[in-house]
């Protein structure tokens, strides 16, 4: 499964995927981009994951973005295929049933920039950079950076860093909501299963109906959201986990999720 340049790890019920190509500071090359479509695929039918973690190996990119020596000769239309490409994985992780965890590591530039918005959950290390700099190549984001930064931190600051092509330090990113938190250093792998272990023990079923919930009623109105969150609500009473979270918070207990 996959691809040399990608390396995927099962830890009890999170699965690791990292990034492998440091030396080009892991940047998305086509055979990757299907190589994690693939992943994703595989990992969505194994029932017993609660959590994936995304991240880069080594310690200076989390992923620097698309292989510029790819794009540099392409037409027209051969462009319209990497962009569609690239977005179909990104909503594949977007949608994927259980929450997806970018740790990333370092530089996250144009489309590694992309790919850690699609994911649920970002943390970052104190030394991670941000920036979707495709203006200063004379075209823009492809894989859906113009949609989903706009939505994760408002109009007027995500087209501040793109018409800028301006990076955007760990510390800025967790002021503007880019990420969710800034890990202890040295220590964003461990921070990043702490928090998939804490969502592990959580309902599958619950976790996976929030992540639809929210994903889906973005793109609604709020009447069509709340209809939807209506309908996934009471689609948990007919689970085996919403008897057993309610038994174990009567009886004083710790409740145990089987996903049923």
């Amino acid at each position: 499964m996959g691809s040399e340049f990608i390396i995927t790890e099962r830890r009890n019920s999170v699965a690791i995927i990292r990034l492998n190509r440091p030396e080009k500071l892991n940047a998305l090359s086509r055979e990757m981009i299907g190589a994690l479509s693939e992943i994703f695929t595989n990992l969505q039918s194994q029932l017993d994951l609660r959590a994936i973690i995304l991240t880069g190996a080594g310690d200076r990119a989390f992923s620097a973005g698309t292989e510029i020596s790819e794009l540099a000769q392409l037409a027209a239309d051969e462009a319209g295929e990497v962009s569609e490409r690239g977005q179909a994985l990104c909503n594949q992780i977007e949608k994927c049933g259980v929450p997806v965890i970018a740790a990333i590591n370092g530089i996250a530039a144009g489309g590694g920039c992309e790919l850690a918005l699609a994911c649920h959950l970002r943390i970052a290390a104190p030394t991670a950079q941000f920036s979707l700099p495709e203006t200063k190549l004379g075209v823009i984001p492809g894989y859906g950076g113009t949609q989903r930064l706009a939505r994760e931190i408002g109009r007027g600051r995500a087209l501040e860093i793109m018409l800028q092509g301006r990076t955007v330090g760990a510390q800025e990113a967790l002021h503007i909501g880019l990420i969710n938190r800034i890990a202890t250093t040295g220590a964003l792998l461990s921070d990043a299963e702490s928090l998939a272990q804490e969502i592990a023990q959580l309902a599958p079923q619950a976790i996976r109906a929030c992540l639809e919930a929210v994903t889906r009623g973005v793109e609604l109105s709020l009447e069509e959201g709340l209809a939807l969150e209506a309908q996934l609500f009471a689609g948990l009473f007919a689970t085996d986990d919403m008897r057993e979270g309610t038994r174990a918070f009567l009886e004083k207990r710790k409740p145990v999720f089987k996903g049923s």
